[in-house]
């Protein structure tokens, strides 16, 4: 009978039956379009992206559904660390917080960190780290950068409590450059007439990957790193990250 009310209701839904299926609580970040960020939901914030999407697919596809909890990023880093969620995204890997996570062989992504100017600096060709010294420097707090750059006195620093107070530090002529990923720091600048004209790309420090790191303190946070970590491995193998990574490109207009 039990089997039968199963199936009746899998028909009602047009959708699977998974009585019982295995829930995880993942805490997502909420302010970095277009990978991850929030929007308002009939239950509250609730969190969109590629980033999103694609952690949810490869959990589904272990038969697992995903609990999203949408917060600011300082948070998320938080409740993994304390145990309250299995893992936090998106996560970049430093020598400061290398050994606070579990980290999967496989990130989910990968995305330039990229060094922006104000449209009427006289900057020629690209720049990187030696141009930063002796300049003023503007970061978002909490996000994950390069330790060479945290660490050079020779850079001085100033933090910003987001992306969006960044880009006003920078039009204001408050920094002479700040550090933003480059995709989703243009379609900031693109989105915001305030920044739009008045901000260019000028240099990339590099290309990192960022991870859903998993929980030490949590009591299923290897076991579930390991169980996504053979998701994301067949999504990679089979082309279902490349045609979701394709799809997504082509809702943002991008080649």
């Amino acid at each position: 009978m039990r089997f039968l009310a199963c199936l009746m209701a899998s028909l009602v839904l047009a959708g699977p039956c998974r009585a019982g299926a295995e829930t995880v609580r993942i805490a997502a970040e909420d302010d970095w379009p277009p990978y991850v960020s929030a929007v308002a939901g009939p239950q509250g914030a609730e969190p969109q992206g590629f980033a999103v999407d694609l952690v949810r697919e490869v959990f589904a596809a272990q038969g697992i559904r995903v609990d999203f909890v949408t917060v600011p990023f300082s948070r998320c880093l938080a409740y993994a660390l304390n145990g309250s969620v299995a893992g936090c995204f998106s996560v970049g890997k430093t020598q400061a917080n290398q050994d606070d996570f579990i980290w999967t062989p496989t990130p989910l992504l990968a995305e330039d960190l990229a060094i922006f100017a104000r449209a009427d600096a006289p900057v020629r060709g690209e720049i990187g780290v030696a141009e930063l010294r002796h300049r003023t420097v503007g970061y978002t707090v909490g996000y994950t950068y390069a330790t060479e750059v945290m660490t050079d006195p020779l850079i001085t620093r100033y933090g910003a409590s987001s992306d969006q107070q960044l880009l006003r530090m920078l039009v204001a002529g408050r920094v002479d450059y700040i550090l933003l990923n480059r995709l989703p720091g243009e379609l900031r600048i693109s989105a915001n007439p305030a920044f739009r004209g008045q901000v260019k790309f000028v240099g990339k420090l590099s290309t990192d990957n960022f991870w859903l790191a998993f929980s030490k303190t949590h009591t299923d946070g290897r076991r579930l790193s390991q169980v996504f970590e053979r998701g994301l491995s067949d999504f990679k193998r089979d082309g279902r990250y490349r045609s979701m990574m394709q799809a997504f490109r082509r809702r943002l207009g991008l080649p």
